[in-house]
C-alpha cells in the first residue's frame, strides 16, 4: 500500500475493522518511512451487470432505478423500505451470483415479480401490469388467475351465487 503523504510502498496496519455493514474492511495504516498514519478501505468489487432492453438497447443495471420502480408498485401497500431494500438487496445478490454479466429486462421483471408475490398482492399487480404493458382488464384477470392459482398467496374467491344467510338492507321512508 502506498503511503498518500511520501509515496513509500511499505506500510504496517495498526488496526482492522469492519465498515459500512459489513461491507467492506478498514485498515489504519503506518508508513515505514515517515510513519504518518492513513486509512484504507477494501471493498468487494462487483463486474457491472448490463440489462438488455426489450429493444435490444444495453444499460448497466442501476439498483436505484429498479428500487425506484419497486417503490412505486408498492405505495400505499403498508411495506416498508427496509423489505423494499431487502427486496432489491435480493434481486441484485442473484444476479451477482450469475456467471453470465448480461440478463434482458424480462429475467429482472420476473426475479421481482416472484418476490413481490409473497410480500404484496396488490404490488405484484401493479408491478405486473407496468412491466408486462398491461393493454385492458383481461391483462389484469389473467395476472390474478396466474396469482390465485400459484398458490403462495391466495386471493379470496368470490362467491357465484349471493350467500342465503346474507341481510337485505331495508330501506325506511317516513314521512313528518
Amino acid at each position: 500500500m502506498q503511503c498518500p503523504f511520501c509515496q513509500h510502498t511499505d506500510s504496517r496496519v495498526l488496526e482492522s475493522r469492519s465498515a459500512e455493514a459489513g461491507q467492506s474492511v478498514r485498515r489504519r495504516r503506518e508508513c515505514l518511512q515517515c510513519n504518518r498514519r492513513f486509512t484504507t478501505y477494501e471493498r468487494i468489487e462487483f463486474v457491472p451487470i448490463t440489462v438488455i432492453k426489450r429493444n435490444q438497447d444495453r444499460e448497466l443495471f442501476d439498483r436505484s432505478k429498479l428500487l425506484k420502480g419497486v417503490a412505486t408498485a408498492c405505495e400505499k401497500t403498508g411495506l416498508t423500505a427496509l423489505q423494499l431494500e431487502s427486496l432489491v438487496d435480493d434481486v441484485e445478490a442473484e444476479l451477482q451470483q450469475q456467471a453470465v454479466r448480461e440478463v434482458t429486462s424480462t429475467e429482472l421483471g420476473e426475479s421481482v415479480l416472484t418476490k413481490l408475490q409473497s410480500l404484496s398482492e396488490v404490488a405484484y399487480v401493479r408491478f405486473a401490469s407496468v412491466y408486462r404493458q398491461f393493454r385492458g382488464i383481461r391483462d389484469f384477470v389473467e395476472a390474478l388467475d396466474q396469482l390465485q392459482e400459484s398458490g403462495d398467496s391466495p386471493l379470496p374467491s368470490v362467491p357465484d351465487e349471493p350467500y342465503e344467510d346474507t341481510v337485505q338492507p331495508t330501506i325506511m321512508v317516513s314521512s313528518q
